[in-house]
Parts: structure tokens; sequence; C-alpha cells
């Protein structure tokens, strides 16, 4: 077998020798808000789970996802669907084989990073006006 020389090898590429990319900053939002919606979906159905254990148990579940922190949570998981969705049609474009050249991808990237934040004050606006 060769010698090998471990000392004089490189390391991996690793987030301090890459350059981030917008589009690298959209794909990981996507799959960090597609966690955050699993984990908004449970707390939902503990909700829900809650409604139908007992009125007491109800109160303390409803309690906790209506304080300022459970509002909080909500808030920023609305952004997070926001985003998703609108990411998701992204991606839809592109199995249609469309948009697929880089200068697109940028626009579209810059699309999703600011039409989602608008999209849930717009979400917002529509829940407190009615």
């Amino acid at each position: 077998m060769t010698e090998v020389n471990r000392d004089n090898r490189p390391l991996s590429p690793h987030l301090q020798v890459f350059r981030m990319f917008l589009t690298m900053v959209v794909s990981g939002l996507h799959r960090i808000t597609g966690f955050g919606l699993t984990a908004t979906a449970v707390l939902i159905v503990w909700w829900f789970i809650a409604a139908a254990a007992s009125p007491e148990y109800f109160a303390l579940v409803d309690g906790i996802l209506t304080s300022w922190i459970g509002t909080l949570v909500m808030l920023v998981s609305l952004w997070g669907l926001c985003h998703h969705f609108l990411n998701g049609i992204r991606h839809l474009i592109w199995d249609t084989g469309r948009m697929l050249d880089v200068a697109a991808v940028d626009r579209t990237a810059w699309y999703v990073l600011l039409g989602a934040p608008a999209l849930a004050v717009v979400v917002i606006l529509i829940v407190l006006v009615g």
C-alpha cells in the first residue's frame, strides 16, 4: 500500500470557505421553515387534543399558546408558512422548465425573501380587520 501523508491533505470546504449565495440562504430557510411548520403543526394538534380532553386542560394550553411567547411563535410560523408557500411556487415554476437561468433564479429568490413578510402582513391585516 502507498504511504498516506495525512498532514498535508486539504480540509473539506465549509461555510468559511464558500461565499454565501442568495439561493443558498433561500434554500436553507426553506428547509428550516419546513421543520418549523412541522413543530407548529404539533402545537396546533396539542391545542385540539386539549380542547377534546377537558375545559381545564384546554384553558391551560390555550393560555400558553395565546401568551406573548405563543403569539410570537405563531407570528414567526406565519412568516415561515408564507416563505415556504412562495418558495414552493418558485419550485413548481422550475418544474415546468421555466426561469432556470441565473438571473431569474436570483430574481425569484428576492421575490420570496421580500414577498414572505409582505404576505404575512397582509394575512395579519385580513385577520384583524375581518
